[in-house]
């Protein structure tokens, strides 16, 4: 169910990372490197920053891709870090068949008591992993 505040996204190159209002920051820099695994496909590592402010109250985030090529029964890798450089979160999604993806997380729950319990808090870089065909060919 949408909030009355609404939805923002934050395109960030070949995916984006969504959250409600503008209270969540997906920083526009980002660094993209390929690296060929064999003769037929590569593997495209995608690394940008998510930063989550204290302040924060609304529960959803989301990292999608849009549609572009994509090697069939190879899902997409997505790793959180936070800023010490620990791995806090790992997803796997399917690739859908127009080269798309989106994964949908929590990034804070509200208790019986009514507490918030926040997931997520501060600043993390975000690893999208993506097996993709090659560009060219290798000799």
């Amino acid at each position: 169910m949408r909030t009355k505040s609404g939805i923002f996204l934050a395109i960030i190159a070949s995916f984006a990372v969504l959250m409600f209002p503008s209270e969540i920051i997906a920083e526009t820099s980002e660094s993209t490197t390929i690296t060929p695994i064999n003769e037929e496909i590569s593997l495209k590592k995608t690394v940008t920053t998510m930063i989550v402010p204290e302040d924060n109250t609304l529960p959803w985030g989301f990292v999608t891709g849009s549609p572009s090529e994509y090697v069939e029964r190879h899902p997409i890798i997505i790793q959180f870090f936070d800023e010490a450089d620990d791995l806090v979160h790992v997803a796997q999604v399917d690739v859908k068949g127009d080269g798309s993806y989106e994964y949908k997380f929590r990034v804070s729950s509200t208790d019986e008591n009514g507490d918030v319990q926040k997931a997520f808090e501060g600043e993390y870089t975000v690893m999208v992993y993506r097996v993709i065909p090659n560009q060219n060919q290798l000799v």
